[in-house]
């Protein structure tokens, strides 16, 4: 017996690193077995490498480790080790461990015909392509094939990998999550494979069960989750989309408890993507159910994160009404996160804002102990911000005062508001100004420092309001001054405003005290209260703003309205992060060490700085839909979202870092063609690692346009260019005609320049529905029974520009016999024929 396995038994590997001399001699009996060609001793050197698994057995070994996994004549046993060994080292030293030559032949073990080798080096192959994808690229297909054959295949094929009569469930796992390294697969026939496999699973889910075993459904839906959760990340399959919603709408009343909580936490994400939102919105009684009735505190938070992530205008005031309603009885470890996000759902999605006003005041009323100031704050910026709800909201907020009970967060909005606006409904006898001053003055006693520092500016407003109550409220300000002991900030307060009260005139008091003015557009400081208490990685941060300027735009950090969908998953997820920060694991060859770090953050270049050129991969993604990952490399990974109103447009960038340090001198600008104006709100200059910020852009498009912006982003680690996609479509208004007056228009379209028209080869499968979510998608209306063909589509819109408005009619012919499309758009703008037809025809 060698050394290494003596050592390796006596478990001795850990106390004897310190010697050099002995680490030698171990180093040489390693080798000496690795050499042997006896599978006994291979197998056990590479698990002594595996376990001792230091920096000094990398780099004694890495280089050798991979030649045995390749090698012809290795025994599959010893593959098996080894694949499992090299991963241990990279994971350990990913620096030291070069896969170079050996890439392709690693990748080739996919197709080995011992499953226990496929299994091991699919573990090996998944790490290095989340590190390396574009290396490992060549593995997507090799992947598809194998998990083809595994779905389509008997529990009798695979007799020794069957588990439970699920064929080598383990294995369907790995390469399902190896798949979401990676987008859609760009061959037609390899995405035409794996989606079949995926529909395959979907329908083995609905199966019954060939067991009543509990080990035979385990099995069966782990491979089903994550089959749901490929669809998710590849977000570009409808069908899918759709049918695996409704597969997990069954799962929410299944008896499992673990599986009610995965189908909610799944449903979280399915609710963002576009395609399959209605979907979720269908099972809104189930959740809400789930909601009233779990048991498992974990499942009814991810209800109230469904509910909330499925929320939208058709639906808003059904929803934060039961999460109110859940909030008088909701566990307090979870208070504060409801009251944040039924805050957020109350401004988003406020058309009325006597409603708005309602519920941030209710909500203050059931759970004023979890209101930060953040919440009370918001709703005093956007009430000062919108003339049409002062008097509403002066005259709610004077009713909630007379409550015997009132929580002191009331007593901070009563004050304030009062202040501004108590002349509002000073008329009524019932809240007349000594009467407002009294119920507010009973209040006063009973609370802290802060609170009775804003009710006394609340009482010399209403000295300029209401001339009539100056000696009242003299009195109490004098009292206030002159009381022993009482807090220093208080009685500067009482003698100053005394004494402001006293000496100045009616004109000068007028103008100290006129009203606050509306507070300037900035980002909503509920988002990052709520992130912050999800914590980096583990909140996906979604804004939208459907309103028109103006509407809803508040001050304080931001006005507009926001919406952060938030999934607190105990394990990773999709439904985690949006950009795919749940771990903040330091880049390949970046920071391995103190040494390294430094050099990559104090530098002006570090050794990763490149200047890139303009990255436009990802425009023609977005010429269909509005959000998705625009740009990602190592470092920076960058969502997007964006609306439309009209010829306006808002966009939400979301920059991800993907290391473990910090960016420093972080800045963005925006560069627009001519046609177009924006505006940038910035951010800060530093975001640590593994962090994500958010950051919005103002568009208007004042006449069409054929570049997009382009968006230039520098920190000190490198830079980069990256194309804005701002959609053309985006600026489309749907019109609906009758066959007649589109025919009638469409021969009104008939000069030669007002045409552009492109007759081309489909690049994807040639799917109804697919088609119809991309021209949906695009932003125009789809008009039915107008075309004679019942197998063509037409459409209409018009761009909205500063300038002027254009009509848009265009006609997709679809021949599936050739797999070809005709596509003829005709506007009445050349430039627009031809620009919109170019960017459609990619799409298709």
């Amino acid at each position: 017996t060698t050394l290494c396995q003596m050592l390796l038994y006596k478990g001795y590997t850990n106390k004897i690193l310190f010697n050099s001399e002995l680490i030698r001699l171990i180093n040489n009996a390693i080798k000496n077995d690795l050499s042997s060609r006896n599978p006994t001793f291979m197998c056990l050197a590479l698990h002594c490498i595996a376990n001792v698994g230091s920096r000094e057995m990398a780099e004694a070994f890495a280089g050798e480790i991979p030649r045995i996994l390749v090698a012809g004549d290795t025994m599959d046993s010893v593959k098996q080790s080894a694949a499992l060994c090299l991963l241990r080292l990279y994971k350990a030293s990913p620096d030291l461990v070069l896969m170079g030559e050996w890439t392709s032949r690693v990748v080739h073990l996919l197709n080995d015909q011992h499953m226990g080798v496929v299994t091991a080096a699919i573990s090996l192959i998944t790490c290095l392509s989340s590190k390396n994808p574009d290396e490992f690229k060549t593995c997507v297909s090799l992947a598809v094939s194998r998990l083809s054959r595994i779905v389509s295949s008997a529990s009798t094929d695979l007799q020794d990998y069957t588990y439970y009569f699920v064929p080598a469930p383990w294995l369907s796992c790995k390469l399902l999550r190896l798949l979401q390294c990676y987008p859609p697969p760009e061959d037609g026939a390899v995405k035409g494979r794996l989606v079949e496999c995926l529909e395959t699973i979907l329908n083995k889910a609905q199966e019954p069960p060939k067991s009543k075993k509990v080990q035979h459904s385990n099995a069966k839906n782990a491979i089903l989750f994550e089959a749901i959760s490929l669809i998710i990340h590849y977000d570009s399959e409808p069908n899918l989309l759709v049918r695996a919603c409704n597969q997990l709408g069954q799962f929410l009343q299944h008896r499992e408890t673990n599986l009610r909580y995965l189908a909610l936490e799944s449903m979280c994400t399915l609710a963002s993507s576009e395609f399959s939102h209605e979907a979720v919105k269908t099972h809104i009684e189930t959740v809400i159910n789930a909601l009233k009735t779990e048991r498992d505190v974990s499942v009814r938070q991810r209800a109230a994160d469904l509910l909330y992530a499925m929320c939208d205008r058709s639906n808003a005031k059904q929803i934060v009404a039961e999460m109110l309603s859940y909030l008088e009885t909701a566990d307090y470890s979870i208070r504060e996160e409801m009251v944040l996000k039924v805050a957020i759902l109350a401004e988003k999605y406020a058309v009325d804002y006597s409603w708005y006003v309602d519920t941030i005041l209710n909500l203050i009323r059931i759970a004023g102990d979890y209101v930060s100031e953040e919440v009370w704050y918001r709703v005093i910026q956007i009430v000062i911000n919108r003339d049409d709800v002062q008097g509403y909201a002066a005259k709610t907020v004077f009713e909630a005062l007379q409550a015997p009970a009132c929580h002191e967060n009331m007593v901070k909005v009563g004050g304030y508001i009062l202040g501004e606006f108590g002349n509002l409904i000073a008329g009524d006898p019932r809240s007349s100004p000594l009467v407002q001053f009294n119920l507010l003055h009973s209040k006063f006693h009973l609370c802290s420092v802060p609170t009775r520092a804003l009710l006394l500016s609340a009482y010399i407003k209403f000295i300029n309001l209401f001339p009539e109550t100056k000696a009242t409220i003299q009195e109490v300000l004098r009292s206030d001054s002159q009381i022993r002991n009482s807090d220093v900030e208080l009685q500067q307060r009482a003698v100053e405003y005394l004494k402001l009260s006293s000496i100045a005139s009616t004109d000068v008091l007028a103008t100290v005290l006129e009203e606050m003015p509306p507070f300037p557009e900035r980002e909503s400081s509920i988002l990052a209260k709520l992130k912050k208490k999800k914590g980096p990685g583990a909140v996906s941060v979604e804004l939208e703003d459907g309103k028109e300027r103006g509407e809803l735009n508040g001050g304080g950090d931001r006005g507009g309205d926001a919406a952060i969908a938030a999934s607190n998953a105990s394990t990773p997820s999709p439904s985690a992060d949006l950009l795919g920060l749940r771990s903040a694991a330091p880049v390949s060859g970046v920071a391995p060490s103190a040494g390294s770090l430094l050099v990559d953050v104090f530098s002006e270049a570090g050794p990763a700085a490149s200047s890139a050129g303009v990255n436009d991969d990802g425009f023609l993604r977005f010429v269909c839909k509005n959000n998705g990952v625009l740009f990602e490399n190592q470092l920076l990974q960058i969502g997007i979202k964006s609306e439309y109103r009209q010829n306006l447009g808002r966009m939400y960038l979301f920059y991800g870092n993907k290391t473990s340090v910090q960016f420093v001198s972080f800045s963005t600008t925006v560069s627009c063609p001519g046609e177009l104006q924006s505006h940038i709100l910035q951010l800060e200059p530093l975001v640590e690692g593994g962090a994500q910020v958010q950051q919005v852009i103002n568009i208007e498009c004042l006449t069409d346009f054929i570049d997009a912006p382009l968006l230039n982003i520098k920190f000190r680690y490198t830079h980069a260019r990256v194309c804005v996609p701002l959609r053309y479509g985006g600026f489309f208004q749907p019109t609906e005609m009758a066959a007649a007056d589109f025919f009638q228009r469409w021969k009104q379209l008939s000069q030669p320049q007002q045409e552009a028209q492109k007759i081309f080869k489909a690049s994807h499968g040639m799917d109804t529905e697919v088609l119809k979510a991309k021209l949906l998608g695009l932003g125009t209306a789809l008009l039915e029974n107008v075309d004679p063909n019942p197998e063509n589509y037409v459409c209409a819109g018009v761009i909205q520009t500063k300038a002027q408005q254009v009509g848009c009619l265009l006609r997709l012919e679809p021949n599936a016999q050739a797999q070809m499309y005709r596509l003829t758009l005709r506007s009445s703008k050349d430039t627009v024929s031809q620009r919109v037809c170019d960017l459609l025809a990619e799409q298709f």
